[in-house]
């Protein structure tokens, strides 16, 4: 026991009931999530994946297009930084896998609507970014979206949200 730690500190990681807090009746849970149900992880980072659409705005200059057997699509993050300090964005990634017949989705970026996870959020600003990506079409249109974060704490939990490709 760190007699050290402030309570605030200690109900966050210490206790069940504060442990990875969504803040939406979420908490502790980093799998399963819902597309717009978010986590929080100690630091006071939360986010959110709020959809994931078909992409079809593609740049001609840029020679962007669709290749036949797959599916583009751009996943929109919602992230806001609860905390006292600021974060990194670059920290974060997302890695996309099929949900009903495997499969994993290529990462890939679309010109035209780009907000990439880069640079850094200030306490109390919150965003949306952008991540793209190519799922082959076999796999379906349901997918499960794992937000992983870069850390020197090997407990860090990555959130894993669970929805559709819309569109």
């Amino acid at each position: 026991m760190d007699e050290d730690i402030s309570q605030a500190d200690w109900m966050e990681h210490c206790s069940e009931e504060g442990a990875g807090t969504g803040g939406d009746g979420t908490e502790g849970q980093t799998t399963d999530l819902k597309f717009g149900e978010s986590y929080t992880w100690p630091d006071g980072l939360k986010v959110a994946v709020a959809e994931a659409k078909v992409f079809t705005d593609y740049d001609a200059e840029l020679m962007e297009s669709a290749e036949p057997g797959s599916t583009d699509f751009r996943v929109k993050l919602k992230v806001e930084n609860t905390g006292k300090t600021a974060v990194a964005l670059d920290d974060l990634s997302v890695i996309i896998d099929g949900a009903t017949k495997g499969g994993q989705a290529a990462s890939t970026s679309f010109e035209n609507g780009a907000e990439p996870l880069e640079g850094r959020l200030a306490p109390g600003v919150s965003a949306t970014k952008t991540d793209d990506s190519v799922l082959e079409t076999k796999y379906g249109k349901k997918i499960v979206v794992t937000v992983q974060r870069n850390s020197d704490d090997l407990d860090t939990d990555f959130p894993e949200f669970t929805g559709s490709i819309i569109g």
